[in-house]
């Protein structure tokens, strides 16, 4: 395992996606960052962090026994590592918001964003963003937002975090390779943020509708029961889930 500490940088991903593109990397080679100045979420959304308080990484993860299709799974692997790595650390009441905000108490602590790297019809690796807040407690035109020390009144270093999260991450990708990807896949289930509850969702055009969150399919799109007990299955760009 290799670490990179930067204090300041764009944006961990794209730093590691150079990395990558120049050369052969090691298996967990890891960048951090004090600050980063644009942060990447999904969708195109910025990631925003107080200098040195929150946890800002980008892993390298070989996953070239993956088919393409399997992508969504490392997003479930990932999430789940997370998770693990959260109640190690005593945090508790903890979520997954569909696809992979990290949430606690019902408020965004962190989010994952992932870039694979694909050869022909395999993953050959992929790069692992965590964003996850740390020490901060200021979270100025963001109601729905914590951190570590906000939900525990405990101080945790930024280093412990990640360490704690990369012995998952390394447990739960041992798990996936020797073939217990239903492990990964149901334990993401369990933690979905409201599954099986009433939820409002907000489609395309801003229009509001009800249904029940059922789970995830293989390929990442939630899978949402309507009225009359319609099933649709909905990708990233079609339907916001709302609170």
């Amino acid at each position: 395992m290799r670490i990179i500490k930067l204090n300041a940088i764009d944006s961990t991903n794209s730093y590691l996606r150079k990395l990558c593109a120049n050369g052969d990397l090691s298996d967990f080679t890891i960048v951090t960052a004090n600050i980063q100045n644009n942060g990447r979420g999904q969708m195109g959304t910025t990631w925003v962090s107080e200098k040195g308080k929150n946890l800002t990484a980008s892993i390298y993860k070989r996953f070239n026994y993956l088919e393409i299709e399997d992508k969504f799974l490392i997003s479930m692997l990932v999430s789940v590592s997370v998770m693990e790595a959260l109640r190690a650390l005593n945090i508790r009441n903890l979520n997954i918001k569909w696809p992979n905000d990290i949430l606690a108490e019902s408020q965004k602590i962190g989010g994952i964003l992932i870039e694979n790297i694909i050869k022909g019809d395999k993953i050959d690796g992929s790069i692992i963003g965590i964003g996850l807040n740390v020490q901060q407690t200021n979270f100025e035109n963001l109601p729905r937002a914590t951190s570590l020390l906000c939900l525990s009144g405990k101080t945790y270093e930024t280093e412990e975090v990640l360490y704690t999260i990369i012995d998952s991450l390394k447990r739960n990708c041992e798990e996936l390779k020797a073939g217990n990807g239903d492990y990964i896949k149901n334990t993401y289930h369990q933690y979905l943020f409201r599954r099986d509850k009433p939820s409002t969702f907000k489609d395309e055009a801003g229009n509001l509708f009800s249904g029940y969150i059922k789970g995830v399919s293989d390929n990442g799109n939630m899978v949402v029961i309507l009225e009359d007990e319609i099933e649709k299955h909905y990708d990233l760009k079609e339907v916001t889930l709302l609170y």
